[in-house]
């Protein structure tokens, strides 16, 4: 209980901080140094260059990683975004959508909260070494992204703003600070993990620190851009992306899982984090191509605060299913 109300409480905290930040900004009661689009990406850079990076090289430091079949771990959690993409087209079709909906549907099933909301879920529930496998489990969650997700989204806009090809954009992924840097750590983290050499005492301590201010100063910027809008004019589609995210995926994946033998290693512990990982809700991410492509982002927006709303009652069931593993 103590897990589950702490991790709830630090994604509030962090989601009502940034709106009211959002709030006080627009209405000038507050006047902030700098732009509310610029602190946002400011705050996504310390947690993203600097907390989060140091939090998972010590992570992978001390994690086991001598079964090989922890190899696959990237490809299920390619296999999870796919599935969402897939399952989200196939819901618009029988909704018979207009393309602009359809769009912004598939991202919305496709795009996942793995590392904001994911990890620090992963980290309270199972500790640092769930924590540890989160990067390979997201390992090629930008390339998902920006070879593949990004093009369909554009594939249904009547007026697309880019028109990069697939080549160009994995090639600015590959070339994205934040892509290298996560890169670099997970080979850092791997080598001291085979190095032999013992990890300080209080690098414990700096994780336990870490984690969860690189997931408020996150979701801090995620509030900052909030949008409450009518969540009543697309019940049908949130409903159905709800079932993707929190019901057909993770059954899906988990059963690749269970079919690896991921239960029987470490007590199931590569089983719980590609169960929790696979349970998230709707990316923050999944609202850039509905804005840049002109879809309908009010479907985009309805679906992230519906699946993110949710986890309020999306941990409970989680924590009791991992601690039945």
């Amino acid at each position: 209980m103590v897990r589950l109300v702490f991790s709830l409480s630090i994604i509030s905290f962090g989601l009502a901080l940034g709106y009211i930040i959002q709030i006080l900004a627009q209405r000038g009661t507050i006047q902030l140094p700098i732009s509310l689009e610029e602190l946002r990406k400011l705050l996504q850079k310390i947690a993203l260059l600097f907390f989060n990076p140091i939090a998972f090289l010590g992570a992978i430091w001390i994690i086991k990683i001598d079964n090989l079949r922890i190899i696959a771990l990237p490809f299920i959690g390619v296999f999870a975004l796919l599935l969402g993409g897939v399952l989200a087209l196939a819901a618009a079709k029988s909704y018979k959508l207009t393309r602009k909906q359809i769009g912004s549907l598939y991202t919305c099933g496709s795009f996942t909260n793995i590392g904001s909301i994911g990890g620090l879920v992963c980290f309270i529930f199972l500790g640092e070494v769930g924590f540890a496998l989160v990067p390979f489990y997201k390992l090629f969650e930008e390339v998902v992204y920006y070879a593949i997700g990004f093009p369909i989204a554009k594939f249904y806009s009547t007026e697309a703003t880019e028109s990069e090809t697939t080549i160009s954009r994995l090639k600015k992924v590959f070339t994205d600070i934040f892509v290298v840097v996560a890169l670099t750590t997970i080979l850092l983290g791997a080598i001291l993990n085979f190095s032999g050499l013992e990890r300080p005492d209080y690098y414990r301590t700096i994780n336990y620190i870490f984690i969860p201010t690189a997931t408020v100063l996150l979701l801090t910027s995620i509030g900052m851009a909030m949008r409450f809008k009518s969540v009543k004019s697309y019940l049908r589609e949130c409903v159905s992306v709800s079932l993707i995210k929190f019901i057909l995926v993770p059954l899906s994946v988990c059963t690749v899982a269970l079919l690896l033998g991921y239960g029987r290693i470490e007590g199931g512990l590569p089983l719980k984090v590609v169960l929790i990982l696979s349970c998230m809700p709707v990316a923050f991410t999944a609202l850039v191509p509905p804005s840049i492509y002109d879809l309908d982002l009010d479907l985009a927006n309805s679906c992230w605060l519906c699946t993110t709303s949710s986890l309020i009652v999306v941990l409970p069931l989680l924590l009791y299913i991992i601690s039945s593993i």
